[in-house]
Parts: structure tokens; C-alpha cells; sequence
């Protein structure tokens, strides 16, 4: 059984996606769609740089949803077609757009405005620089949990990202997230470390871009995937559209629960995993749960042919 999985904010890079343009019209063509959409040329943000402009949030989400699908555009011209191939999609944070997207949930279009107004809304919600992000690395969620629950001291803090065994995020207001790092080192976590990040995703202080996102939601119409999407709020699959709405929405606010999300895919007999866009940071995360399974990559021309092997194309 096959899972597709589509990255989220770390995974960008200056270059990404050119190559499949050049290669691919189908390819070139979503990021025509996105700039079209956009009203900005984000495609040559994405292939030149600088890299500070590609890093801001509002375009970096939509660039690696347009980066994905255009993968996806790419292994439907060489045959390789979702429906027949995935039994399950998922996508870390706003990769779950680019698999709603993938999977025929959302327009290229839809997913591109959503993704913008969801980089500006938690942009916006939350003054650079008095929330922050860190990584605990080496404790399981419970302890992280508690460790967020003990810096908090009537701040925020909570866990933004469980990614896999040892490596949690927690987000919230600066301060209780540096006591976070602190106290983390007590407990036995082997690193802490605040994150480079401009805002405290995934957690309560977000709630005005959830509100935000309640309302462009709402107006965008969802179909019914065509495969199941594993919703990072639930760590289960959902198919509902109107679930889906719901779900984005708690997104923004809740936990990222990406170690489970895997966990259940394999548990429920995913035995190979096709990351699809730029970089591998979820291919290393899957491969530490899911020590058995084919993990394949899919950002440019070449890796085609290790999926078209994988399916027996």
C-alpha cells in the first residue's frame, strides 16, 4: 500500500520546481496558474530568489503547494495517476493543502489563494517577535507536554509539532518558550533550540488566523478526495468535505500530529512512501517510524522513473 505525503514550510529552496517546468508543460503550467492567481510573478521568487523573499511565509506556502502539484502534474504525464497509485495522501501543515489539492479536494487555484491568505493571517496575527518556536529533541510527546505546561506560567505554550519520536516543537509567546528550552535540558532532552521561524505556528495565538481562515474557507468549494486524506489534526484519514473544512481550520491553532499520522499509515499497511515536491525533510522523518518501507522523492525529472518502478509502470 502507498501513501503520497507533501512537505511543509522548511522544505523550500531557490531552484525548486524549475527543472520540472522546463521539463514538463503540464508542470509549467501550475505555475503559471499560481502567478496568474497571485498576481505576482512567485515563480521567479521560487527559481532566482533571494531567498529572504521566498522564506516569508505568505510566499512560501503557496510556492511548495505549486512545487508539489507541479510533481504531481509531472508523474500524471508519465502515467503515474494518484487515484490508481495512493490508497492514502497527507501533508505536513500546509502540505495537507497541496494533498487536498492532489487528491482533486481543492483547485490549484483554490489551494493558492487559501495558502496566501493563511501566510498573511499568521503573519498578522501574532507582532514579530514576541512569539517563538523551539525544538526539543530527545523527549517523547508526554514529556514535551509537560515541559510546555511548566513554562507556560499563564503564557502560551503548547506543542506545535510532534514530527516523530523525539523531535517535538512547542510554540507560544517568547518568553515561555525560552523557559521551554531551558527546563526541556532539565527533563533530559539532548538539544533544545529556538527555531528561525517569524511566527508561533500551531498553537492559541493563532486563533485570528483560524478565524480568517474559517472565513476563506467558506467560501471555497471542497470535493471529496479521491483518496483519503490524513488529516494532521486527527491523525486519521477523512473524506467528508465539510470534515475537511472544519479540520484546515483547527489546523492552524492545533497540533501537528505528524509522528501518528505515519504511525497509522503503517499500522494500516503503508509500505511505501513517495514524498512529492521539494526536499526530503518528511522522507527522513518517515524513515526513522517506518524503518521497512520505500521512501522515494519526487522534485525533479529524474526521480520519475524510481516511482514509475515502485508502481510498475
Amino acid at each position: 500500500m502507498r501513501a503520497f505525503v507533501f512537505p511543509g514550510q522548511g522544505s523550500q529552496a531557490v531552484g525548486m520546481g524549475k527543472a520540472l517546468a522546463e521539463a514538463y508543460p503540464a508542470a509549467r503550467a501550475v505555475f503559471e496558474e499560481v502567478d496568474d492567481v497571485l498576481g505576482q510573478k512567485l515563480s521567479a521568487v521560487m527559481w532566482d530568489g533571494p531567498e529572504d523573499q521566498l522564506t516569508l511565509t505568505a510566499n512560501t506556502q503557496p510556492a511548495l503547494m505549486a512545487t508539489s502539484m507541479a510533481a504531481m502534474k509531472a508523474l500524471e504525464a508519465e502515467g503515474v495517476i494518484l487515484s490508481r497509485v495512493a490508497s492514502y495522501v497527507a501533508g505536513h501543515s500546509l502540505g495537507e493543502y497541496s494533498a487536498l489539492a492532489a487528491a482533486g479536494a481543492l483547485s490549484i487555484a483554490d489551494a493558492a489563494r487559501l495558502l496566501r491568505i493563511r501566510g498573511d493571517a499568521m503573519q498578522a496575527a501574532v507582532p514579530v517577535g514576541e512569539g517563538a518556536m523551539a525544538a526539543l529533541l530527545g523527549l517523547d510527546l508526554d514529556a514535551a507536554t509537560e515541559v510546555a505546561a511548566e513554562a507556560a506560567e499563564g503564557d502560551v505554550c503548547s506543542v506545535a509539532n510532534d514530527n516523530q519520536p523525539g523531535q517535538v516543537v512547542v510554540s507560544g509567546h517568547k518568553a515561555a518558550v525560552e523557559r521551554a528550552t531551558a527546563i526541556a535540558k532539565t527533563k533530559g532532552a539532548k538539544r533544545a533550540v529556538l527555531l528561525p521561524v517569524s511566527a508561533p505556528f500551531h498553537c492559541s495565538l493563532m486563533q485570528p488566523a483560524a478565524d480568517r481562515m474559517a472565513e476563506a474557507l467558506a467560501g471555497v468549494e471542497i470535493k471529496s478526495p479521491v483518496v483519503p486524506v490524513v488529516s494532521n489534526v486527527l491523525a486519521a484519514p477523512i473524506s467528508d468535505p465539510a470534515e475537511i473544512r472544519k479540520r484546515l481550520v483547527e489546523q492552524v491553532t492545533g497540533t501537528v500530529r505528524w509522528r501518528e499520522s505515519i504511525e497509522w499509515l503503517a499500522a494500516s499497511g503503508a509500505d511505501a512512501f513517495v514524498e512529492v515536491g521539494s526536499g526530503k525533510v518528511l522522507s527522513g522523518l518517515i524513515r526513522r517510524m517506518a524503518k521497512e518501507a520505500a521512501i522515494l522523492n519526487v522534485g525533479a525529472p529524474e526521480d520519475i522513473a524510481a516511482v514509475r518502478e515502485l508502481i510498475g509502470a
